[in-house]
């Protein structure tokens, strides 16, 4: 039986990876924060988003290509930062950065990936992201930006909604510590998961390889959702933002904003444009849903707006862009094809979204993105 046959949704790739994954491993991909309120209002909030269907526009096949930054990409999506990758599936940031080449979408690294961004260069196609988490010391901020611009990774992302460690109490629950550590109780965990243990056998137990250079050889106990970067990490405000674009010559990227107000400093700081997310309920319980707050953004600002935050599908995808957004990205998604599937899930899953996209905008008659209908509000 072929992969269509076996995996047509992503709902197949995430029950797939779920069975392939330790308990504790899927508890760290899986959970949000809290009650999970905000990862179940981003769901509905996207669901109640509908688009009508039009009739009689002949055959056509659709055309997903657009432009970004400047940059010309076959479709409007591409691969978010998730932090410790390789905690999935061994090699998971090399995976996605050449499955990411490969299709000519962005790849967006991680701070808190499991490799470095040295590690990445042979992979790494020429959209290459790169995430900060914003390091408090200068010197060690100008080496990071250094470091990510001599690897290749050519645009910048400041993420801004992770002030603090979030709780996730399902994670902790799990006995996830960080870095990860093998304990009796994970290890049975890893005993009923044979690829997940065998890839990792491989390669060993992930680690953040970014802060070797930088963090303490022996951090010491930290809480179950940090880590070490956060012996380093500090909360940006607005002259760290603009000491970033003086030191950053290329396109600069603030990711985690809901406040349409937040539009009007970023615009002034020079920001080439804005990543509207609610971190997909990893980090805040109580906030709306990113869906529902990015037309307010679009309404506020003429920068290019990116968006993600429980995004499922091809359908999600023009619903983000119907609602405001320019480009769309998925983080999970793409974690569990590579969980699902292992190296060609990557692939798999662009194909299935691609197919997903010009399925729909069949039925509403859009010959391109452009042609994608006004939103309408659903039940």
């Amino acid at each position: 039986m072929d992969l269509d046959s076996r995996y047509p949704g992503l709902t197949d790739l995430k029950q797939a990876a779920q069975r392939r994954l330790p308990k504790f491993v899927w508890e760290y991909l899986d959970s949000g924060t809290g009650s999970e309120a905000t990862k179940a209002r981003n769901r509905v909030a996207l669901d109640a988003i509908g688009m009508m269907p039009s009739i009689l526009h002949g055959e056509f096949a659709p055309d997903l290509s657009t432009t970004f930054l400047g940059q010309s990409f076959p479709a409007p999506f591409g691969i978010a930062p998730v932090g410790m990758s390789g905690l999935i599936w061994a090699d998971a940031e090399g995976h996605l950065a050449r499955s990411a080449a490969r299709n000519g979408i962005p790849y967006c690294m991680s701070t808190a990936a499991s490799q470095s961004p040295e590690d990445i260069t042979p992979a790494l196609g020429a959209h290459g992201w790169y995430q900060l988490y914003p390091p408090r010391d200068e010197e060690i901020r100008r080496d990071m930006l250094a470091r990510a611009r001599d690897a290749g990774f050519t645009t910048l992302v400041l993420t801004v909604d992770v002030p603090v460690a979030s709780r996730r109490e399902r994670q902790t629950r799990s006995g996830l510590r960080q870095p990860p550590k093998l304990t009796p109780r994970l290890m049975a965990q890893v005993a009923i998961r044979p690829a997940w243990a065998l890839t990792m056998a491989r390669r060993g137990m992930p680690w953040m390889r970014t802060f070797d250079k930088y963090a303490p050889s022996t951090p010491g106990t930290l809480p179950p959702t940090a880590h070490v970067g956060y012996l380093l990490r500090t909360s940006p405000d607005r002259a760290y933002l603009d000491w970033l674009r003086r030191e950053w010559d290329g396109p600069l990227i603030v990711k985690g904003v809901l406040r349409p107000e937040d539009c009007a400093g970023l615009e002034e700081a020079g920001v080439n444009a804005i990543w509207v997310s609610n971190h997909a309920g990893r980090q805040f319980d109580g906030a709306p849903a990113a869906i529902d707050m990015l037309p307010l953004i679009r309404e506020a600002s003429a920068l290019p707006l990116i968006f993600d935050s429980g995004v499922e599908g091809g359908l999600d995808i023009l619903r983000a862009l119907t609602c405001g957004a320019d480009f769309v990205m998925l983080g999970r998604a793409w974690h569990f094809a590579l969980a699902a599937l292992g190296p060609q899930g990557p692939d798999y899953l662009f194909g299935m979204l691609c197919k997903d996209m010009i399925s729909n905008m069949g039925q509403l008659g859009a010959r391109n993105l452009r042609e994608i209908p006004k939103p309408v509000a659903l039940g």
